[in-house]
């Protein structure tokens, strides 16, 4: 299974490097007030993906610390969990039920 997985994994960088072997074109990107960039599509690709990585990397750390810091204060003010209660289901009982039951 392991083989299987690195296989996986080369096709996968091959066929992302061959990607980026096709497409090593400049693009020029404008700005606002006439600025502008040229560099590879490759690299606006990289820097885009990268860019969305950390916005979301970020997103999911804010609330992992929001949660972390909500458990902390309902430790310290001493909430515990409710009781495990476990309740008896009723008993069946009445005409429209087999016999068998």
């Amino acid at each position: 299974m392991r083989a299987l997985i690195w296989i996986l994994r080369l096709f996968l960088f091959l066929l992302l490097f061959g990607f980026a072997v096709k497409n090593d074109d400049v693009v020029i990107l404008r700005f606002f007030f006439g600025a502008q960039w040229q560099m590879p599509l490759v690299l606006v690709i990289l820097l885009f993906v990268v860019v969305g990585v950390l916005v979301g990397v970020t997103a999911t750390l804010s609330i992992l610390y929001r949660q972390h810091r909500e458990i902390d204060n309902l430790r310290r003010s001493g909430h515990r969990a409710a009781p495990d209660v476990r309740v008896r289901p009723p008993v069946a009982d009445g005409p429209d039920l087999p016999e068998t039951y």
